[in-house]
């Protein structure tokens, strides 16, 4: 084992299943050759040195919703979620027809997460194959974890978006065979309709036959904005509710993943716990298009398996220190419980079981790969409760100064490590 990717020092760990956290002193937490954790205990004789002291380290954070062609658009403010699409997204998209712009774009992006302490998400692609097919090849440079989706369209955008059921199908068929299970499961291939607006039937159905037949997870976007549920209730008018177009294409299961959730009704909520179906919840661009808060209360209650998204580039920010900000901001107007603590293990441990990862990372136990990050809090010696507050409601404060996945550093505040 190298010994470079031991680690000794303060550790915040989620628990496997309480939305909780537990803050470790001073640990040792041992690495093998492939990137997993064997030890995770108290320093004996032999231990080494403690690793950037004054840091506390934690397992990386886990973004559940994120759009790789929207990272130049970022802050754009052009209206609600509808216009915003085709005054400021549509056009922007279009360009990841060239491969290069793509390529270029894909450069910053997986830097820009990194930077902000991001190990693993789940990313929205563009509807151009070669697009998906650069972003995925640079997360595989980069040593990130994550899913990426070729983004579903066939109607509903500018013609240089859509593309038929067909050779979507089989774009998305070479890039399942390229990518899906990519080293040792870092990389995964996720079916991703853009949203009910954005498909024909056909293309839904084809999208949920595509992830049957490969047992492939999916992602989508779900009652965001009262414009769209309203347009999408016209377009499918035999759904008994938005979460039913879904689900009578065969999209609504156990790895299925859905963006916003801010509108659903009572019943939609049961029927995303009976299908065992996640949410991820993107507070600040559902703030930054005025989309409305969504009711944690309405997941937690039911005990729904819950993630949070930046939804970059509606999200004005990568950092999931500022989404768990904006998510107590979002409680707070809608009669939910919740704490800083419970915010940042949504955004590390929720986040893993929501993209069904929950057997691989957000956990620093034994058996978990070591996707783990050091972030310099404002007080290194401030106690549980005090040092979540700093860690979410402080998010300027006190940076991530190095990040590791699989134990490899992938990133540190002085440099991108290539």
């Amino acid at each position: 084992m190298s010994e470079s990717r031991t680690i000794r020092g303060r550790v915040l760990a989620p628990h496997a299943t309480d939305r909780a956290l537990t803050l470790h002193e001073d640990v040792v937490v041992r690495v093998d050759a492939s990137g997993r954790i064997t030890d995770v205990g108290a320093p004996g004789d032999d231990a080494p040195e403690v690793t950037r002291p004054g840091c506390v380290w934690m397992p990386g954070f886990v973004d559940t919703h994120i759009h790789f062609p929207q990272a130049r658009v970022l802050g754009s403010a052009s209206g609600e979620l509808l216009p915003w699409l085709q005054k400021t997204v549509f056009p922007e998209e279009s360009r990841f027809q060239d491969v290069e712009y793509a390529r270029e774009v894909a450069r910053d992006f997986c830097a820009s997460m990194l930077a902000q302490g991001t190990t693993c998400a789940s990313v929205f692609s563009s509807s151009h194959p070669g697009a998906t097919d650069a972003l995925f090849a640079e997360m595989d440079r980069r040593g990130l974890r994550g899913d990426v989706g070729l983004t579903l369209m066939d109607r509903g955008a500018p013609e240089a978006l859509l593309r038929a059921p067909a050779e979507a199908m089989a774009a998305c068929e070479e890039l399942v065979e390229r990518w899906h299970g990519a080293d040792g499961d870092r990389l995964r291939f996720r079916v991703t309709p853009r949203f009910a607006l954005s498909c024909t039937p056909e293309m839904l159905e084809a999208a949920g036959e595509l992830a049957a037949r490969h047992d492939l997870p999916i992602q989508t976007h779900i009652s965001e904005n009262p414009d769209e549920i309203e347009a999408t209730a016209a377009a499918f008018p035999e759904a008994r509710d938005y979460l039913d177009v879904y689900r009578q294409a065969g999209l609504l299961g156990s790895r299925s993943l859905f963006a916003h959730g801010v509108w659903l009704s009572e019943t939609e909520w049961d029927g995303v716990k009976s299908a065992d179906a996640s949410i991820s919840h993107c507070p600040d661009s559902n703030f930054f298009l005025g989309s409305g808060p969504m009711p944690l209360k309405e997941a937690t209650s039911r005990g729904v398996k819950l993630g949070l998204g930046t939804d970059v580039g509606a999200g004005r920010s990568y950092s999931l220190r500022r989404c768990c900000s904006r998510a107590y901001d979002a409680s707070k107007l809608t009669g939910s419980d919740t704490d800083a603590a419970e915010l940042l293990w949504f955004a590390t441990r929720g986040g893993a079981i929501a993209m069904d990862r929950a057997d691989q990372i957000g956990l620093v136990e034994s058996g978990f790969d070591a996707d783990l990050i050091a972030i310099r809090p404002l007080d290194p010696d401030a106690d549980l409760a005090t040092l979540c507050e700093h860690l979410v409601f402080l998010e300027d404060r006190g940076g991530v100064e190095e990040v590791r996945v699989r134990g490899v550093v992938r990133w540190t505040q002085d440099a991108l490590v290539d």
